[in-house]
Protein backbone atom coordinates (compact mmCIF):
# COMPACT_ATOMS: atom_id res chain seq x y z
CA UNK A 1 0.00 0.00 0.00
CA UNK A 2 1.28 3.36 -1.07
CA UNK A 3 1.82 6.18 2.17
CA UNK A 4 -0.65 8.29 3.00
CA UNK A 5 0.51 12.05 1.76
CA UNK A 6 -1.00 14.63 4.01
CA UNK A 7 -0.59 18.66 4.00
CA UNK A 8 -1.02 20.52 6.71
CA UNK A 9 -1.99 24.11 6.53
CA UNK A 10 -1.01 26.17 9.83
CA UNK A 11 1.20 23.31 10.96
CA UNK A 12 3.02 25.96 13.41
CA UNK A 13 -0.59 26.48 15.22
CA UNK A 14 -1.63 24.44 17.87
CA UNK A 15 -3.36 21.93 16.37
CA UNK A 16 -1.26 21.79 13.59
CA UNK A 17 1.31 20.70 15.89
CA UNK A 18 -0.40 17.91 17.16
CA UNK A 19 -1.96 16.78 13.60
CA UNK A 20 1.23 16.62 12.35
CA UNK A 21 2.60 14.64 15.22
CA UNK A 22 -0.17 12.29 15.08
CA UNK A 23 -0.11 11.54 11.50
CA UNK A 24 3.47 11.09 11.04
CA UNK A 25 3.56 8.52 14.21
CA UNK A 26 1.15 6.85 11.90
CA UNK A 27 4.11 6.66 8.98
CA UNK A 28 1.93 9.14 6.70
CA UNK A 29 4.22 11.45 4.61
CA UNK A 30 3.43 14.85 6.62
CA UNK A 31 3.69 18.14 4.33
CA UNK A 32 3.01 21.86 6.35
CA UNK A 33 2.39 24.89 5.05
CA UNK A 34 3.88 28.01 6.92
CA UNK A 35 3.64 31.25 6.66
CA UNK A 36 6.64 33.58 5.09
CA UNK A 37 8.74 34.14 8.15
CA UNK A 38 7.10 32.10 10.69
CA UNK A 39 9.34 32.42 13.87
CA UNK A 40 8.10 28.87 15.14
CA UNK A 41 9.68 27.62 11.89
CA UNK A 42 13.11 26.10 13.65
CA UNK A 43 10.86 24.85 16.49
CA UNK A 44 8.81 23.13 14.05
CA UNK A 45 11.51 21.16 12.75
CA UNK A 46 12.44 20.10 15.66
CA UNK A 47 9.92 18.41 16.88
CA UNK A 48 8.33 17.55 13.65
CA UNK A 49 11.77 16.57 11.70
CA UNK A 50 10.28 14.04 9.38
CA UNK A 51 7.78 16.58 7.99
CA UNK A 52 8.76 18.64 5.03
CA UNK A 53 7.92 22.43 5.50
CA UNK A 54 6.82 25.02 3.02
CA UNK A 55 6.88 28.72 3.09
CA UNK A 56 3.90 29.50 1.46
CA UNK A 57 1.42 32.52 2.13
CA UNK A 58 -2.36 30.97 1.76
CA UNK A 59 -3.93 34.13 0.39
CA UNK A 60 -1.47 33.39 -2.69
CA UNK A 61 -3.73 31.15 -4.53
CA UNK A 62 -1.38 30.50 -7.77
CA UNK A 63 1.19 29.34 -5.45
CA UNK A 64 -1.11 27.43 -2.81
CA UNK A 65 -2.38 25.45 -6.01
CA UNK A 66 0.90 24.60 -7.32
CA UNK A 67 2.13 23.16 -3.89
CA UNK A 68 -0.67 20.71 -3.92
CA UNK A 69 -0.43 19.92 -7.50
CA UNK A 70 3.43 18.95 -6.76
CA UNK A 71 2.63 17.23 -3.32
CA UNK A 72 -0.24 15.65 -4.30
CA UNK A 73 -1.96 14.71 -1.55
CA UNK A 74 -4.31 12.29 0.04
CA UNK A 75 -5.53 14.50 2.81
CA UNK A 76 -5.37 18.12 3.44
CA UNK A 77 -6.14 19.85 6.69
CA UNK A 78 -6.70 23.46 6.40
CA UNK A 79 -5.92 24.77 9.98
CA UNK A 80 -4.42 28.04 8.89
CA UNK A 81 -6.08 31.45 9.30
CA UNK A 82 -6.36 34.04 12.21
CA UNK A 83 -6.42 32.49 15.14
CA UNK A 84 -8.98 34.32 17.87
CA UNK A 85 -11.77 36.77 17.55
CA UNK A 86 -10.26 39.84 19.76
CA UNK A 87 -7.70 39.71 16.46
CA UNK A 88 -10.53 39.50 13.98
CA UNK A 89 -11.49 42.74 15.27
CA UNK A 90 -8.47 44.26 14.86
CA UNK A 91 -7.96 43.12 11.38
CA UNK A 92 -11.21 42.31 9.78
CA UNK A 93 -10.33 42.72 6.07
CA UNK A 94 -7.07 39.92 6.71
CA UNK A 95 -9.46 37.66 8.60
CA UNK A 96 -11.69 37.66 5.95
CA UNK A 97 -9.04 37.06 3.21
CA UNK A 98 -6.97 34.43 5.22
CA UNK A 99 -9.64 32.39 7.23
CA UNK A 100 -12.59 32.91 4.40
CA UNK A 101 -11.46 33.45 0.41
CA UNK A 102 -8.23 31.74 1.07
CA UNK A 103 -10.26 28.68 1.67
CA UNK A 104 -11.53 28.80 -1.50
CA UNK A 105 -8.31 28.17 -3.62
CA UNK A 106 -7.28 24.98 -1.04
CA UNK A 107 -11.18 23.63 -1.98
CA UNK A 108 -10.46 24.27 -5.79
CA UNK A 109 -7.00 23.10 -5.80
CA UNK A 110 -7.83 20.27 -4.50
CA UNK A 111 -10.77 19.37 -6.75
CA UNK A 112 -8.72 19.56 -9.53
CA UNK A 113 -6.28 17.50 -8.30
CA UNK A 114 -8.79 15.02 -8.02
CA UNK A 115 -10.53 15.40 -11.12
CA UNK A 116 -6.50 15.10 -12.86
CA UNK A 117 -5.62 12.26 -11.08
CA UNK A 118 -8.87 9.97 -10.85
CA UNK A 119 -8.01 9.44 -7.36
CA UNK A 120 -10.26 10.70 -4.19
CA UNK A 121 -8.92 14.24 -2.02
CA UNK A 122 -9.99 14.19 1.30
CA UNK A 123 -10.06 18.07 2.52
CA UNK A 124 -10.50 19.03 5.84
CA UNK A 125 -11.31 22.65 6.85
CA UNK A 126 -11.05 23.35 10.33
CA UNK A 127 -14.53 25.72 10.93
CA UNK A 128 -15.67 27.62 14.26
CA UNK A 129 -18.46 27.06 17.08
CA UNK A 130 -18.24 31.27 16.07
CA UNK A 131 -20.02 30.67 13.23
CA UNK A 132 -23.14 29.86 15.39
CA UNK A 133 -23.05 33.13 17.15
CA UNK A 134 -25.73 34.12 19.91
CA UNK A 135 -27.44 30.66 18.87
CA UNK A 136 -31.43 30.38 20.56
CA UNK A 137 -30.94 27.01 21.63
CA UNK A 138 -28.25 24.91 23.50
CA UNK A 139 -26.23 22.86 22.75
CA UNK A 140 -25.91 23.28 19.47
CA UNK A 141 -25.53 20.48 16.55
CA UNK A 142 -24.98 20.81 12.34
CA UNK A 143 -28.53 22.03 12.02
CA UNK A 144 -28.38 24.86 14.13
CA UNK A 145 -28.99 28.27 11.90
CA UNK A 146 -25.34 29.93 10.72
CA UNK A 147 -25.38 33.57 12.29
CA UNK A 148 -22.39 34.73 13.29
CA UNK A 149 -21.87 38.10 15.07
CA UNK A 150 -18.30 38.66 14.50
CA UNK A 151 -15.44 39.07 11.65
CA UNK A 152 -14.13 35.43 12.60
CA UNK A 153 -17.13 33.69 13.18
CA UNK A 154 -18.15 35.67 9.36
CA UNK A 155 -14.87 34.44 7.81
CA UNK A 156 -15.57 30.68 9.32
CA UNK A 157 -19.07 30.74 7.85
CA UNK A 158 -18.05 31.59 4.21
CA UNK A 159 -15.44 28.76 4.59
CA UNK A 160 -18.20 26.41 5.68
CA UNK A 161 -20.45 26.74 3.05
CA UNK A 162 -17.75 26.50 0.62
CA UNK A 163 -17.14 23.10 2.16
CA UNK A 164 -20.93 22.43 1.39
CA UNK A 165 -20.28 23.48 -2.59
CA UNK A 166 -17.32 21.45 -2.85
CA UNK A 167 -19.18 18.31 -1.16
CA UNK A 168 -21.61 18.64 -3.70
CA UNK A 169 -19.39 19.04 -6.20
CA UNK A 170 -17.66 15.71 -5.77
CA UNK A 171 -15.05 16.24 -2.98
CA UNK A 172 -14.82 14.85 -0.29
CA UNK A 173 -14.74 17.90 1.82
CA UNK A 174 -15.53 17.81 5.68
CA UNK A 175 -16.59 20.96 7.92
CA UNK A 176 -14.94 19.98 11.49
CA UNK A 177 -17.25 22.53 13.80
CA UNK A 178 -14.51 22.93 16.30
CA UNK A 179 -15.32 24.76 19.87
CA UNK A 180 -12.98 25.67 22.40
CA UNK A 181 -9.69 23.77 22.56
CA UNK A 182 -7.10 24.10 24.84
CA UNK A 183 -3.09 22.96 25.48
CA UNK A 184 -0.07 23.91 26.94
CA UNK A 185 0.60 24.80 23.36
CA UNK A 186 -2.00 28.14 23.39
CA UNK A 187 -0.34 31.16 23.29
CA UNK A 188 -1.18 34.09 25.60
CA UNK A 189 -2.90 36.09 23.36
CA UNK A 190 -5.69 33.48 24.02
CA UNK A 191 -7.75 33.82 27.49
CA UNK A 192 -6.89 30.41 28.27
CA UNK A 193 -3.60 30.57 28.27
CA UNK A 194 -3.26 34.33 29.57
CA UNK A 195 -5.32 32.95 32.66
CA UNK A 196 -3.03 30.02 33.38
CA UNK A 197 0.21 31.69 33.09
CA UNK A 198 -1.45 34.66 35.59
CA UNK A 199 -2.28 32.21 37.67
CA UNK A 200 0.96 30.55 38.01
CA UNK A 201 2.67 34.31 38.21
CA UNK A 202 0.71 34.92 41.06
CA UNK A 203 1.25 31.36 42.76
CA UNK A 204 5.32 32.16 42.52
CA UNK A 205 4.58 35.86 43.88
CA UNK A 206 5.95 37.49 40.27
CA UNK A 207 2.63 39.06 40.13
CA UNK A 208 -0.02 40.58 41.81
CA UNK A 209 -3.14 40.92 39.70
CA UNK A 210 -4.53 39.53 36.48
CA UNK A 211 -6.44 42.02 34.19
CA UNK A 212 -9.48 40.09 32.04
CA UNK A 213 -12.91 40.96 30.28
CA UNK A 214 -16.39 39.32 30.55
CA UNK A 215 -16.30 37.01 33.35
CA UNK A 216 -19.62 35.72 32.26
CA UNK A 217 -19.21 34.08 29.04
CA UNK A 218 -19.75 30.52 28.52
CA UNK A 219 -17.89 28.12 26.16
CA UNK A 220 -17.25 24.37 25.80
CA UNK A 221 -13.77 23.58 26.52
CA UNK A 222 -11.74 20.69 25.47
CA UNK A 223 -8.55 18.95 25.14
CA UNK A 224 -6.79 20.04 21.87
CA UNK A 225 -5.24 16.33 20.88
CA UNK A 226 -9.00 15.18 20.90
CA UNK A 227 -10.46 17.64 18.63
CA UNK A 228 -7.04 16.86 16.32
CA UNK A 229 -8.12 13.09 16.22
CA UNK A 230 -11.42 13.86 15.38
CA UNK A 231 -10.14 15.51 12.22
CA UNK A 232 -8.47 12.71 11.06
CA UNK A 233 -11.22 10.23 11.71
CA UNK A 234 -13.28 12.55 9.77
CA UNK A 235 -11.09 12.43 6.80
CA UNK A 236 -11.16 9.22 6.58
CA UNK A 237 -14.71 8.64 6.87
CA UNK A 238 -16.55 7.13 3.97
CA UNK A 239 -17.86 10.62 3.55
CA UNK A 240 -17.93 13.52 3.98
CA UNK A 241 -20.10 16.44 5.51
CA UNK A 242 -20.24 18.55 8.66
CA UNK A 243 -19.47 17.37 12.68
CA UNK A 244 -19.50 19.20 15.24
CA UNK A 245 -16.66 18.62 17.58
CA UNK A 246 -17.35 19.20 21.31
CA UNK A 247 -17.79 18.18 25.06
CA UNK A 248 -20.94 19.46 25.63
CA UNK A 249 -20.61 20.80 29.29
CA UNK A 250 -20.13 24.87 29.23
CA UNK A 251 -18.08 26.41 31.68
CA UNK A 252 -18.04 30.31 32.56
CA UNK A 253 -14.83 31.96 32.16
CA UNK A 254 -15.37 32.49 36.17
CA UNK A 255 -15.10 29.16 36.00
CA UNK A 256 -11.84 28.36 34.52
CA UNK A 257 -9.87 31.34 36.14
CA UNK A 258 -11.02 29.79 39.92
CA UNK A 259 -10.02 26.11 38.08
CA UNK A 260 -6.83 27.70 36.91
CA UNK A 261 -5.80 29.41 40.29
CA UNK A 262 -6.88 25.54 42.44
CA UNK A 263 -4.34 24.06 40.42
CA UNK A 264 -2.08 26.54 41.51
CA UNK A 265 -2.50 26.78 44.71
CA UNK A 266 -4.50 29.75 45.18
CA UNK A 267 -8.35 29.65 47.02
CA UNK A 268 -9.34 33.08 47.27
CA UNK A 269 -8.80 33.54 43.28
CA UNK A 270 -10.91 36.97 43.18
CA UNK A 271 -8.42 39.31 45.50
CA UNK A 272 -6.33 38.83 42.34
CA UNK A 273 -8.51 39.08 39.59
CA UNK A 274 -9.72 42.45 37.97
CA UNK A 275 -12.06 43.05 35.19
CA UNK A 276 -10.50 45.33 32.54
CA UNK A 277 -13.51 46.92 30.54
CA UNK A 278 -10.52 47.29 27.60
CA UNK A 279 -11.25 43.42 27.40
CA UNK A 280 -14.40 42.96 26.85
CA UNK A 281 -15.26 42.73 23.07
CA UNK A 282 -17.96 44.12 21.50
CA UNK A 283 -19.81 41.53 20.66
CA UNK A 284 -19.57 37.96 22.54
CA UNK A 285 -22.08 35.10 22.10
CA UNK A 286 -23.33 34.18 25.60
CA UNK A 287 -22.91 30.60 25.73
CA UNK A 288 -21.68 28.22 23.16
CA UNK A 289 -22.03 23.93 23.48
CA UNK A 290 -21.47 21.54 21.27
CA UNK A 291 -24.09 18.58 20.49
CA UNK A 292 -21.12 15.66 19.23
CA UNK A 293 -23.73 13.17 18.15
CA UNK A 294 -22.58 12.96 15.21
CA UNK A 295 -19.64 12.54 15.55
CA UNK A 296 -19.75 10.10 18.38
CA UNK A 297 -22.11 7.48 16.10
CA UNK A 298 -20.58 8.28 12.96
CA UNK A 299 -16.86 9.06 13.70
CA UNK A 300 -16.69 6.63 17.04
CA UNK A 301 -15.22 9.98 18.36
CA UNK A 302 -15.57 10.97 22.13
CA UNK A 303 -13.56 13.90 24.24
CA UNK A 304 -10.94 11.71 26.08
CA UNK A 305 -10.05 14.79 28.85
CA UNK A 306 -12.35 16.66 31.50
CA UNK A 307 -12.70 20.28 31.97
CA UNK A 308 -10.49 20.32 35.22
CA UNK A 309 -7.45 17.87 34.01
CA UNK A 310 -7.42 20.23 31.01
CA UNK A 311 -6.23 23.20 33.19
CA UNK A 312 -4.63 21.54 35.39
CA UNK A 313 -2.22 20.34 32.56
CA UNK A 314 -1.72 24.19 30.81
CA UNK A 315 -1.36 25.53 34.79
CA UNK A 316 0.95 22.32 35.36
CA UNK A 317 3.38 23.69 32.86
CA UNK A 318 3.27 27.23 33.46
CA UNK A 319 4.49 26.57 37.16
CA UNK A 320 7.87 25.29 35.75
Amino acid sequence: MAERICLITGISGQDGGYLGEQLAAEGSVVHGLVRPGDNATADLAGRLPGVTLHETDLRDTAAVGSLITRIAPDEVYNLAGISSVAQSWAQPVLTGEISGVAVAGVLQACWELQEATGRPVRVVQAASAEIFGNPVTSPQDEGTPIAPVNPYGAAKAYAHHLVGVYAQRGLHAVSAILYNHESPRRPDTFVTRKITRGAALIARGEATELALGNLDARRDWGWAPDYVDAMVRAARHDAGGSYVIATGIPHSVREFVAAAFTAAGIDDWERYVRVDPAFVRPVDAVELAGDAGRARTELGWSPTVGFDELVRRMVEVDLV
